[in-house]
């Protein structure tokens, strides 16, 4: 919702949340214009998620034949490969739909792209964030952080908050968004 807000043109955005993906699923996303991107899918078998570092060869045939059954169809997605459809990965892992299970990787090490994941694993969410936005949208206002908070505790969205972060963007304008992306309102 974040990437919304800063970024109203879809493709000129570096993160994305997809809450109607597929049949029972979501998809998050990360492209960062420059070859690197990351692919999260959340469904009933879990989540499984794979990156690639443009600048790293691609572990694919090394890191994909240990992805589980349940994921395989993400595997396979033409979306999170190349042009031809061929898979692109230099780093995966997936966890199963229980509490008690743990992430899982490959045995193979992951080539690259690890780093990709470095803002959803931060200590400090809204902090690290308001900081990666300040740097690469450079919005003429800052955003408040107060605001960001907000929306990374999945608060309902008002135009308050929503100027509060870019006072250039109405609430409104966010309708389909807010819809494709499953955000609560107020």
């Amino acid at each position: 919702m974040l990437e919304a807000i800063l970024g109203p043109v879809w493709g000129d955005r570096y993160y994305s949340f997809d809450s109607t993906w597929g049949d029972g699923q979501q998809m998050a996303s990360m492209r960062d214009g420059e070859g690197d991107d990351w692919f999260m899918v959340f469904s009933d078998a879990g989540v499984y998620a794979r990156g690639f570092d443009h600048t790293a060869p691609n572990g694919a045939p090394k890191l994909l034949p240990e992805v589980p059954g349940a994921f395989r169809s993400h595997v396979e997605e033409p979306a999170f490969g190349e042009e031809d459809g061929a898979p692109l990965a230099t780093v995966c892992f997936w966890h199963g739909p229980g509490g008690d299970d743990a992430w899982q990787a490959p045995s193979a090490a992951p080539t690259g792209g690890v780093e990709l994941f470095a803002l959803l694993a931060a200590a400090d969410p809204a902090g690290a964030y308001l900081a990666w936005a300040e740097e690469y949208y450079e919005p003429e206002h800052a955003p408040d952080p107060a605001a960001i908070a907000h929306v990374l505790a999945l608060r309902p969205l008002t135009a308050a908050v929503v100027a509060a972060i870019d006072p250039d963007v109405d609430l409104d304008d966010l309708a389909e968004d807010i819809a494709e992306i499953g955000y609560p309102t107020a």
